[in-house]
């Protein structure tokens, strides 16, 4: 099973990107996973936030496939690592060829992407910034697949 992240732009932020650049790596050599930036809006801003979720979900759209899709949304089921560990060792013991993570822009996700969620997961009840949780959910995908690997990870 290959594990793909998906979401609108690039990050911004170096510091962030260094450390998605981190995990990538650390999670690459556990499973194949890969980043999808897609398109992102320029010259809009939040009073047009239809057309910038439109934009972002046809650009999403165009790059899931036959994925299981799981997408973040701030209230969606939340697991401890434990059960994400398990939760992507399941995905791949069920035969799911793709697990893909979609992660929307500043403004989350259309309705009709959340509609086609496989699941819609929140990484914590907390608020945070979209580029953070990238990063955050890039460290409990390689917790998870250090974890399903038998491998210890630091608390």
């Amino acid at each position: 099973m290959r594990v793909r992240v998906l979401w609108p732009g690039r990050t911004k932020s170096e510091e962030i990107r260094r450390l998605e650049a981190f995990y990538l790596k650390r999670i690459t050599g556990l499973l194949p996973c890969e980043i999808v930036e897609t398109e992102t809006v320029r010259g809009l801003n939040e009073k047009d936030s239809e057309k910038i979720l439109e934009i972002e979900a046809r650009g999403l759209e165009k790059r899931l496939k036959d994925d299981y899709i799981v997408c973040l949304l701030d209230n969606g089921r939340e697991m401890n690592s434990n059960e994400f560990a398990r939760f992507i060792e399941g995905r791949g013991v069920s035969g799911t060829r793709s697990l893909a993570f979609v992660a929307g822009g500043f403004l989350g996700l259309a309705p009709r992407l959340l509609e086609r969620a496989d699941l819609k997961l929140s990484l914590s009840r907390m608020t945070m910034s979209h580029e953070l949780c990238r990063a955050v959910l890039l460290e409990q995908i390689y917790r998870g697949a250090s974890l399903m690997k038998g491998r210890s990870y630091a608390k």
